[in-house]
């Protein structure tokens, strides 16, 4: 069903010692929310959100200068960092209650923000969540193509049902958000996460490009830790996988009992080492990878039940710092966004 009021857009971007490529992307975030609203697509109320995720750079100092050039622009500062998927949510979040939809990207420029266009579309036609997909990866070197591929491969395998080829580039509404804010995991995985809060979705093709400048924050090693959380965090496949090599271990030793036993009486027993050796150093292997894959388990259930905040918000554009609050007692760990940020009007 078509929406009848012009939506505030919240677009929000994480960044981590982003100050190579943040002077030349946010000009491209401000003309793309320039072009929508002048589309009357969305309202002037429209924000350009930045979460600096404990960057070490100057990132902070060009987000607050930017927020002072253009009141589209604003800001919030994590205490230190705590990783992608903890500041993607930070920012949504923030927004959820002061706007009508939100647009999550990375700010390197890899992503095509002219889809913004199309999902824009699809939310005023009735949807709720719009999948931003890479219909291709040419720019990404065999490597990197290859583990990407299995990675989402891999993920659907193991039973975590996410999107193919689907990153963190997504539209989604305030009214998905708030349902969304009552998962309270700690162990994040936003892409995995958000086809579980249902409602009606589309998806939205692009074609990735090249990193504008800097480097890449995700290296292999973090896209295997991502994948760990992914499965450990939505999946409980890799216990009854262990289950069931446990089982074929166990039929495979009762059949060799069996073995050795008419083997005894028959006379064909051949006193040895090496058999029994290598049968020992298979049992322990087995045992050894089933109880580490059960200790990632326990492990994350001893991280869930600290319930401690996912984020912590030390700094805002537009204030002198983050510390007003805490003096007052109350610490800024997931709190609704403050009133400096401006709330959507009502269209007339």
């Amino acid at each position: 069903m078509p929406r009848e009021k012009t939506p505030v857009l919240y677009i929000v971007i994480p960044c981590y010692n982003e100050k190579e490529v943040l002077p030349i992307t946010s000009k491209m975030f401000l003309d793309k929310l320039n072009q929508l609203i002048g589309a009357g697509k969305i309202a002037e109320e429209s924000r350009i959100l930045f979460v600096d995720d404990g960057s070490k750079d100057t990132t902070w100092d060009l987000i607050t200068e930017f927020s002072l050039t253009d009141p589209h622009f604003i800001g919030i500062r994590q205490s230190r960092n705590r990783g992608h998927q903890n500041a993607v949510l930070a920012g949504l979040m923030e927004a959820k209650d002061v706007c009508d939809i939100t647009i999550s990207i990375d700010c390197d420029g890899q992503d095509d923000i002219n889809a913004m266009d199309e999902m824009v579309d699809a939310y005023l036609d009735g949807c709720e969540i719009v999948y931003g997909v890479r219909n291709n990866r040419d720019t990404d070197s065999f490597f990197k193509r290859f583990t990407a591929e299995g990675f989402y491969k891999f993920m659907k395998r193991m039973g975590v049902e996410s999107v193919y080829n689907h990153a963190d580039y997504r539209l989604v509404s305030a009214r998905v958000l708030q349902s969304f804010a009552e998962f309270k995991e700690v162990n994040l995985f936003l892409r995995g996460m958000f086809p579980l809060v249902g409602f009606k979705s589309t998806s939205v093709y692009y074609k990735r490009e090249e990193r504008l400048a800097g480097k890449s924050h995700y290296p292999l090693k973090k896209m295997i830790a991502l994948a760990v959380d992914g499965i450990t965090s939505l999946s409980v496949k890799p216990i009854r996988l262990i289950t069931s090599f446990g089982l074929l271990v166990a039929l495979l030793s009762f059949i060799g009992i069996i073995w050795s036993v008419i083997s005894y009486f028959a006379g064909n027993t051949v006193s040895g080492w090496a058999s029994t050796v290598t049968i020992i150093l298979f049992a322990l292997g087995v045992q050894m990878m089933s109880l580490g894959v059960i200790g990632e388990y326990v492990g994350k259930i001893y991280l869930e039940t600290k319930a401690r905040p996912r984020y912590i918000i030390s700094e805002r554009t537009g204030s002198r710092s983050g510390c007003e609050d805490n003096q007052k007692g109350r610490p800024e760990t997931e709190l609704p966004p403050p009133e400096s940020f401006p709330a959507p009007q009502q269209n007339k």
